[in-house]
């Protein structure tokens, strides 16, 4: 390595001899979510595409650093893929009944809780989001109107019997049906978890 600027030959043959160490850190750092979603064998590879592309920038400072440097790289990469399947996961929720405010998500957070959820971290309520979310693609579009209309767009029952043209009664009616639907679908999927 001259002038303390790694040849793409040499940084090859770092991560020749690093790739074990790498190999060994992606796995033993990924959890079961993201396990489902990739493998570490792609992940590796990405990691040090991604090496190999930063050639330019890396300035070589014995193995150690290089170690630190690689290792780094690959924690930021762990890190990435789980927020980018996070996200994903909280947009199918808000896509199940098109939410799309922060209002609507708090409104849909507080509907997986009186349906039983009790997530006790942020990660656990987009999980929890996530099922409420495959549990409302199940149900029907009239039972997904419903729930949206009074759970989110906080509408009262008046305002929907007006807008189904049914009594209020009929609207109360309605919403506990769709809720017992719901809540069926959610039993399921939890069991299967």
């Amino acid at each position: 390595m001259t002038d303390g600027h790694a040849h793409a030959a040499s940084l090859e043959a770092l991560l020749e001899r690093h790739l074990g160490e790498l190999q060994a850190y992606v796995r033993k750092n990924m959890d079961a979510a993201l396990a489902r979603r990739e493998s570490s064998a792609d992940l590796v590879q990405s990691i040090c595409r991604e090496a190999l592309l930063s050639k330019e920038q890396y300035e070589y400072r014995g193995e150690a650093a290089f170690r630190q440097w690689l290792l780094q790289m690959a924690l930021r990469k762990l890190i990435d893929r789980r927020r980018f399947y996070r996200a994903r996961k909280r947009e199918g929720a808000e896509r199940a009944l098109g939410v799309s405010s922060q209002f609507e998500l708090d409104a849909l957070a507080r509907l997986a809780r009186t349906l039983g959820a009790s997530p006790s971290s942020e990660a656990s309520l987009r999980e929890e989001l996530q099922v409420l979310a495959h549990a409302l693609e199940q149900l029907a579009d009239n039972d997904r109107a419903i729930i949206r209309m009074i759970h989110l767009d906080g509408l009262t029952h008046a305002d929907v019997a007006e807008r189904l043209g049914c009594s209020v009664p009929q609207s109360r009616g309605r919403l506990f049906l769709a809720l017992a639907r719901l809540s069926a679908h959610l039993r399921v999927h939890r069991k299967r978890d």
